[in-house]
């Protein structure tokens, strides 16, 4: 594992030569996660540079998962807190709405997952970056990752990011798909509000609906090109991360249109509710494109191709026209 978390590092160019202060919320959503956990939790004890604080909540682990945070919370006083309510079974998304509501309006907050290895200076390199953006710009940073199995294998590194994501177009780059893996996203404070007053629709993720919150905002969203952490691929896995473009256009063929069209005007429906958290582009864009979702194929396509929403890659890209054109 060693060599792993040191490998990444070489070569990596610091986003900015100041670091700052800014205290980061680690937000930890768990559901029977005690195989892989304690991995994740040693690799936050040991994050260099800034301070931080985990926030956590059980989804109603049946494992040893509970066991295993009460037992960090004791070997880190004062720099865990548990989130008991709400109780029971909210899935994943609500999870990382409930703490992000519940952490310091002045933290910025960093998704985690159970079962990831974050490398040391993750934290750093996202404050680092987000302490570039004005105070009260929306910003969100996100950034590539090692992917292993599930012993720590290396299989190679997720897919490149977009060079400048932070570019007008990226609200239709957000629409069209997400490019902000959860467990690489920090938000500052001022994403984290746009989170807040808009909790993820049901069936939407945490994620990618933060990016489309933050490049509707008019904020500004950093792709960092270097990988922050070992993301590991196992069979219980919510959301795997295949590296090459192929594997994810033909992992999309075989799920079809249906679910990504659905999620597609989910979020759009959501967005045109909420006027008041985008600029009015962006709000124009997604209403136009909502309307036109309901009409017939031709006015889908001309929408699409109109607003220039495209994904990672051509192939990425075709496909989803074919979706809009079918689904």
């Amino acid at each position: 594992m060693s060599d792993l978390l040191e490998a990444p590092r070489a070569g990596s160019t610091p986003l900015a030569p100041q670091r700052t202060a800014t205290a980061a919320s680690i937000l930890l959503a768990t559901f029977n996660g005690a195989t892989f956990l304690p991995d994740q939790l040693a690799s936050l004890a040991a994050q260099a540079g800034p301070d931080w604080c985990l926030l956590w909540r059980d989804d109603g682990s049946s494992d040893g998962t509970v066991g295993l945070l009460e037992h960090f919370a004791l070997a880190h006083p004062g720099r865990v807190r548990r989130l008991a309510s709400p109780s029971g079974r909210i899935g994943v998304a609500a999870s990382y709405h409930a703490l992000a509501v519940a952490a310091p309006a002045d933290a910025a907050l960093a998704f985690c997952d159970q079962d990831d290895i974050w490398l040391p200076d993750k934290l750093d390199r996202a404050l680092s970056a987000l302490a570039r953006v004005p105070p009260g710009r929306p910003a969100l940073y996100c950034a590539r990752q090692v992917l292993v199995d599930a012993r720590l294998n290396r299989l190679g590194l997720s897919l490149a990011l977009p060079r400048r994501p932070e570019l007008a177009e990226d609200f239709a780059r957000a629409l069209a798909g997400n490019i902000a893996t959860g467990c690489t996203v920090m938000l500052n404070p001022a994403a984290a509000a746009l989170l807040r007053a808009a909790p993820p629709p049901q069936g939407a993720l945490h994620d990618w609906w933060s990016y489309l919150l933050v490049a509707g905002a008019g904020g500004t969203v950093i792709a960092d090109p270097e990988p922050v952490m070992l993301y590991r691929q196992h069979a219980g896995n919510l959301i795997g991360a295949p590296h090459a473009s192929w594997r994810r256009a033909l992992a999309a063929l075989r799920r079809g249109p249906d679910a990504f069209m659905a999620v597609f005007r989910l979020h759009l429906a959501a967005l045109v509710g909420r006027p008041d958290l985008l600029t009015p582009q962006a709000h124009r864009m997604a209403s136009e494109l909502e309307r036109a979702m309901r009409g017939p194929w031709t006015m889908r396509l001309r929408a699409v191709l109109r607003h220039r929403l495209r994904r990672q890659t051509w192939l990425e890209t075709a496909l989803f026209r074919l979706w809009t054109l079918i689904g």
